[in-house]
């Protein structure tokens, strides 16, 4: 995935190429790997880790320069990113948790992630313009977008232009096979019956992954089945993970305004697969492994206070097991959560909530009336439709009663109907009461129906408008 980005950057697809520009961009939520996948891939390269601790520095800092801080953390960091920077030659310098960095500050990067590849610095005190054209030299950045208040961070965009971005805790088309794979794999020296497995290599790995998976595969030798069982248990607890993670992400990357239930805080990623791995038994049922997921969550719980319920509730329901209380209660949050919203929020004052309130009347009440005109639009086209189709059948039916009657006529002397006929009619009839008297019926109750709460609706409408003029009108203190 991020071989292109580093092989442009370090100038190995083609030595001759003076452009090396560009930035990697390496985003998820915590737990990962980002820092931990970087640190090996510079020791497999060769390449000196120079990592920048975001945090650290803080949204405060906006200036290269370590005596523009008079933070000592911050000043270090920052004496730690020049010498980065002034060695240029065969070093990655990686800024870590970049959403706790002002956008500022990583807007003097711009110029460095392009083709001039250059950077103003601080080297020995001293301003300096560094050109890193043509060394072997690599840009990282790695954050979180999901911050603790559910908001997507933000970094200047001509940066992130520039830049190539990778999610680490998504999938990708085409890879969900992999992204699911990767829970099991980064996991499995957490437990002393899967440990023997990960020294087997990759292709004994991907073997046992498919006898527990139950297709057929041979048993890698000096593996247990018991090592199997845990690792079929493994599997169980990647699948809850990977829901967990995927509503984590979707619930993340939400407006509140947009809401339709509570955010979801809880988190799916490898760390938490790590935890849940070293307390697997071979022996472990459905059941047991259901309590295990819901009391590691059931301690993440505790640190979100009032949000902790309903963020169990939610797991519950991603398990796929929810009891019929667990079910009762979320939808009923659910509700709340949709009402809350229709009127600002829990935290919003009266006059927001009025506001909202009459705005969604308005809203309720011209959609009222689009479905009442597309109701009675709709009601024309059949009673059209129908009333054509009766007259057709109707007319044939006296054409050929006409006809009969003429021919009996010329036997018998007498108009007398065939019995086909007479049956054709009593078909008719029948059809008629049955089928299109109850339809027209039914759809003239809907319309009144329609109508009435139309009338009322508009009427409850005057009514707010006349409170608040008259509300104006008695001044600021109503």
């Amino acid at each position: 995935l991020i071989g292109n980005n580093l092989t442009k950057q370090i100038g190995t697809l083609d030595d001759k190429r003076a452009d090396r520009s560009g930035m990697l961009l390496l985003i998820s939520p915590p737990g990962y790997g980002k820092t931990t996948l970087m640190e090996y891939l510079c020791d497999r390269l060769g390449m000196i880790f120079v990592r920048v601790n975001g945090p650290t520095l803080g949204h405060d800092v906006v200036s290269l320069d370590p005596a523009g801080t008079a933070h000592r953390g911050a000043s270090e960091e920052l004496e730690k990113l020049n010498l980065g920077l002034a060695m240029g030659n065969n070093v990655m310098l990686y800024l870590d948790d970049i959403q706790h960095l002002s956008p500022e500050f990583l807007q003097k990067f711009i110029s460095l992630s392009d083709a001039t590849r250059r950077v103003d610095a601080i080297v020995d005190g001293q301003a300096v313009t560094l050109d890193l054209r043509g060394k072997r030299f690599a840009i990282v950045m790695a954050g979180n977008p999901y911050t603790e208040t559910g908001e997507v961070f933000r970094i200047p965009d001509m940066l992130a232009n520039r830049a190539d971005v990778y999610n680490l805790g998504d999938v990708l088309s085409g890879r969900e096979a992999l992204f699911a794979d990767s829970y099991i794999e980064n996991c499995l020296n957490a437990h002393p019956q899967t440990a023997a497995i990960s020294e087997k290599g990759r292709d004994a790995v991907l073997a046992c992954m498919r006898l527990a998976a139950g297709s057929d595969a041979e048993l890698p030798a000096e593996i247990s089945l018991e090592a199997i069982e845990v690792l079929k248990r493994m599997i169980s607890v990647r699948d809850v993970l990977a829901r967990v993670n995927a509503a984590y992400v979707a619930s993340a990357a939400q407006d509140d305004s947009f809401r339709t239930e509570p955010p979801f805080k809880l988190q799916g990623s490898y760390r938490n697969m790590v935890k849940l791995t070293a307390q697997l038994s071979a022996l472990m049922t459905t059941a047991e492994l259901d309590a295990l997921i819901r009391d590691h969550y059931r301690g993440e719980a505790q640190t979100l206070g009032a949000r902790a319920e309903e963020n169990l509730l939610k797991l519950a329901a991603l398990i796929g097991q929810p009891t019929a209380d667990e079910s009762a209660r979320w939808t009923t949050l659910c509700e709340n959560f949709r009402a809350q919203q229709k009127q600002g929020g829990k935290n919003s004052d009266g006059s927001t909530k009025i506001a909202n309130l009459l705005a969604d009347i308005a809203l309720q009440i011209e959609k009222q009336s689009s479905a009442a005109d597309a109701q009675q639009s709709s009601s024309r086209k059949l009673s059209e439709a129908s009333n054509k189709e009766i007259s057709g059948a109707l007319k044939v039916l006296a054409h050929s009663a006409q006809a009969a009657g003429v021919a009996n006529a010329n036997k018998t002397n007498a108009l007398v109907a065939p019995p086909e006929l007479s049956h054709a009619f009593e078909r008719l009839v029948k059809s008629y009461e049955e089928t299109l008297v109850p339809l027209v019926s039914a759809m003239h109750h809907k319309m009144t129906l329609d109508h009435s709460i139309w009338e009322h609706v508009r009427q409850v409408r005057t009514d707010l408008d006349e409170l608040v003029k008259r509300g104006k009108a008695r001044g600021p203190g109503f």
